[in-house]
């Protein structure tokens, strides 16, 4: 039974005889706590048709809906909200409707598509905190749109090009005396990451001695023998010079080796990778297309710009004067190359940090301006940085928060807890140490995941991985509370068979409150993928399970000496638990059985 589809035509209905009118639109919205009911219809609108105060409006349609509709058993009035009241014996309908449909919640597939990007790392250093938060919302963003019935394709543009990587190249050159990942034992993406840091330490002191000679600060940056040294590595590299190119072919294989390992600790996927070295070459392309259409435009020294100034933005340089590209250029070339890869795509999200916004606004009117129809479908999904309580979690150079450290200590922390609750002393090293990665990770993928994208946010380590409060660990404890009543209930021989939950005449508050919100999950996802965003199902899944744990604690389920309403309360702990387990999968998080 699809209750608000029921209750709107009931409502129409209701309109077409006390107004002799039919309306389509309803405001018809969740009644907000604090008032008795659970829908609330806004009459304020209506008025034009009733001709009455929105007062006198409501009441009439609450009396119309009470005496004639089946579905209301009682309604109140505030100002122009009317706030209804809905039957125990229609809910008890819904939820058997629920309770019958196992695949509650998913969508069968619609024939849309969709492409999400996420992570997009440079290959000169491991992954951070950063990029848990960007990972972690792609791949939600993906898993609630797969829910919705879209085939989505998950995809990053790896940045393994320009100079970036070209300065671990020239540092690991001078200093790195032939180490390899096999030879330090270090992961390929922290050793890079190591000769990375190098270079930045070696370039900082060169500035200084040509300063002290006298050199203005801006020269010494020019001159600084090793900037020239990865400069120089840039230019051989796009003149395909065969030592640097296998030279870079080799640093990057160490990171990317040690990606996977980061990737698959975080539990997250591509289905195909780009690499800007890759794609740049036809953003180079379209840039000068670009300026044979009058585009964009060559200054004096031979770069290449576009004026934004028109639409309100600024001139953003597209070529260098030496005819290297710009992070823009390959920009351009990937989503062009996508489109052409993906032509069925309704829409391409970009999940990138919102210091990168303008870069968006400005690479979406590029793609505008070449003639692209699909630069309307571009979306940047923008998320606020995250920031640590000093001196809670370890860091790599004093600034940032490396993702395996920061992962690892969860789950260490996670173990640390778990032992001395002493709940598992049953259970063997290997499956403490599977549920300490599912406490830890979820711990941290909650976390980073309630909060609203679009807010820079603080991640609080201890605070996380508690038991209680708005956390991951508490929705897991719930699950695997659940779990046990339900194989409590299977040996008792306690179970439903389904077509008799219908039969429940009346439900407690706590019982109808349940109902109410697993019966809103499927609204809930749709305001997530409206949103791109992973907090609205992060906050349902915390709702939901606080929802469950006021229920257990003020009525009994074994103690019920009324089989239907026994049956009944064993199958709704049933369908919150698989509930449960699906949201927070959509968050990548696995939901333990015991705990």
């Amino acid at each position: 039974m699809n209750l608000d589809l029921s209750l709107r035509t009931e409502i129409q209905k209701a309109i077409s005889e006390l107004y002799n009118q039919n309306i389509e639109q309803l405001q018809l919205q969740p009644t907000n706590e604090g008032f008795e009911g659970s829908h609330t219809l806004v009459c304020f609108p209506l008025t034009k048709l009733s001709k009455k105060s929105p007062e006198e409006t409501a009441k009439l349609i609450g009396d119309y809906l009470v005496a004639h509709s089946g579905l209301v058993t009682r309604y109140n009035v505030v100002k122009g909200f009317l706030n209804l009241v809905i039957a125990d014996s229609v809910w008890a309908s819904v939820f058997q409707s629920i309770y019958a449909d196992k695949s509650f919640g998913v969508q069968s597939p619609t024939g849309r598509e969709l492409m999400v990007e996420y992570s997009s790392p440079n290959t000169n250093k491991p992954l951070h905190l950063g990029h848990l938060r960007n990972n972690f919302l792609g791949y939600s963003v993906a898993e609630i749109y797969k829910a919705l019935g879209y085939t989505v394709h998950k995809v990053q543009i790896i940045n393994d090009r320009g100079i970036h990587i070209c300065k671990s190249m020239a540092a690991w050159q001078q200093f790195g005396n032939g180490e390899t990942p096999q030879s330090t034992g270090l992961k390929g993406d922290k050793l890079v990451g190591k000769y990375y840091v190098e270079f930045d330490k070696q370039y900082k002191t060169e500035i200084k001695v040509l300063i002290e000679k006298g050199v203005s600060e801006g020269d010494a940056e020019k001159q600084s023998p090793i900037m020239q040294s990865a400069v120089e590595l840039l230019k051989k590299w796009e003149a395909n010079e065969t030592q640097t190119v296998e030279l870079w072919k080799t640093m990057n294989g160490w990171v990317y080796s040690g990606f996977d390992v980061t990737y698959n600790r975080m539990g997250v996927d591509f289905e195909k990778l780009y690499y800007e070295s890759q794609t740049y070459l036809l953003g180079k392309e379209e840039v000068l297309k670009g300026v044979e259409k009058g585009v964009f435009f060559k200054k004096d020294d031979g770069s290449v710009w576009v004026d934004l100034t028109g639409d309100g933005l600024d001139q953003k340089v597209l070529l260098r004067s030496d005819g290297t590209s710009v992070y823009m250029t390959q920009d351009i070339g990937t989503a062009i190359l996508r489109f052409r890869d993906f032509p069925k795509i309704e829409g391409q999200v970009y999940t990138v940090g919102n210091e990168q916004e303008y870069h968006f606004k400005v690479l979406f009117l590029i793609l505008k301006k070449l003639g692209y129809a699909f630069a309307e479908k571009c979306y940047h999904l923008s998320y606020g940085m995250v920031d640590l309580p000093t001196g809670k979690m370890k860091s790599r150079e004093g600034t940032v928060v490396d993702a395996d450290d920061l992962m690892e200590e969860m789950v260490e922390e996670a173990e640390k807890q778990t032992r001395e609750l002493g709940k598992i002393e049953d259970s063997t090293d290997s499956q403490i140490k599977e549920l300490s990665e599912q406490i830890g990770l979820g711990a941290l993928k909650f976390f980073l995941l309630k909060v609203d994208p679009k807010k820079r946010m603080m991640f609080d380590p201890a605070e996380s991985i508690q038991l209680q409060g708005h956390t991951g660990p508490f929705i897991q404890y719930t699950h695997a509370r659940i779990k046990a009543i339900l194989r409590k209930a299977v040996s008792l021989n306690i179970q439903s068979s389904g077509s008799d939950l219908k039969n429940v005449s009346e439900l407690e508050p706590t019982e109808r409150a349940l109902v109410f919100r697993i019966n809103n999950y499927t609204n809930k996802l749709s305001e997530a993928a409206r949103e791109y965003s992973p907090a609205v199902v992060a906050n349902y899944a915390y709702e939901l399970a606080k929802e469950y744990n006021q229920f257990y604690q003020s009525i009994s389920i074994f103690g019920e000496t009324d089989s239907m309403k026994l049956k009944f309360r064993v199958a709704l702990s049933e369908v919150v638990a698989d509930v449960i387990k699906k949201s927070m999968l959509l968050l990548g998080i696995q939901v333990p059985d015991k705990m």
